[in-house]
């Protein structure tokens, strides 16, 4: 509750502050108040961040991102975006940032920026082409259409990561659902010119319902990948269940790989599952990407 709010109330500031010494009350921040004594739930520091912050305000990057549902976990710090022509001081855990363009909507009862727009904002704070992946891929299971998302681009030309996400973009589309995923078609594939595997093919074994990560339909040749945004934490025991039951219900060769085999020598990982389609009757040549290439030394 604001001081606004309060006077609204018929509350003056010494009751309000009688409150706060009682510990009936609490102060979020300077002029915010929490009405109990209880610790703040992340929904009440959230309108305690929109209160400080004031007309126009509204959650934005990380913090728009997880009331969107893109991202599982609440950030600690809370970030809220405001209109250029509007001055505010952020306050513990909050960081208000003044933007001459905002699109804003009302999600869970929370004035936030629109789902596009808190995409292309987390991808401004990014680092590296796999992260761009990661936020891109969690925004579209989430139910984020790319064209959102390309409007935005298009809007603010100056946005990180701009000819990158335009790519990863329609790979998105086309099915990818990790980093891990994206490198393994693009690096392992593609450049070594293997045939194109169908992504995340579900099947139906024994009764229940399995899907694969790249399967060479056709050829009994199968690619299970274990990265922190597929599978985080690795394989579990269900999964090492379901492959072993797809061997068997099957007989198709599983290849599992992990990050090293992908980004670190995806030569190497490129030659293995070559050898693995020539078993089985595959009759093309992999294309090796350059001099020392693993292709073309068998090393």
């Amino acid at each position: 509750m604001a001081v606004a709010q309060c006077v609204v109330a018929g509350l003056g500031a010494d009751a309000v502050e009688r409150r706060v010494r009682s510990g009936q009350w609490q102060r979020l921040h300077r002029g915010v108040y929490l009405t109990h004594a209880g610790t703040p739930s992340w929904r009440a520091r959230a309108v305690g961040a929109l209160l400080l912050a004031g007309a126009g305000a509204a959650l934005s990057h990380r913090s728009a991102s997880f009331v969107h549902q893109h991202l599982r976990d609440a950030p600690t710090v809370l970030e809220v975006s405001i209109p250029e022509h509007r001055r505010a001081t952020g306050g513990h855990g909050v960081v208000i940032r003044r933007r001459r363009q905002l699109e804003v909507t009302v999600r869970a009862g929370l004035p936030v920026t629109s789902r596009g727009w808190s995409v292309v904002d987390v991808l401004d704070t990014v680092r590296s082409a796999d992260d761009a992946v990661g936020v891109l891929t969690a925004a579209v299971r989430a139910g984020v259409r790319p064209q959102e998302v390309l409007d935005v681009l298009h809007r603010r030309p100056r946005a990180r990561h701009r000819e990158l996400v335009t790519e990863l973009l329609g790979e998105v589309a086309a099915g990818t659902e990790s980093a891990m995923e994206l490198r393994y078609h693009r690096d392992v594939e593609q450049r070594h010119r293997l045939p194109r595997s169908t992504r995340q093919l579900a099947q139906a074994v024994g009764g229940r319902s399995i899907r694969a990560d790249a399967v060479y339909e056709g050829m009994g040749v199968r690619v299970e990948l274990d990265g922190e945004l597929a599978h985080p934490g690795g394989r579990t025991v269900a999964d090492t269940w379901r492959d072993n039951a797809v061997l068997v219900a099957l007989g198709e060769i599983a290849l599992r790989y992990r990050w090293h085999h992908v980004r670190v020598t995806p030569c190497r990982t490129a030659a293995q599952v070559a050898d693995a389609l020539r078993v089985r009757g595959w009759r093309g040549s992999p294309r090796p990407c350059g001099p020392t290439c693993a292709v073309a030394t068998g090393r």
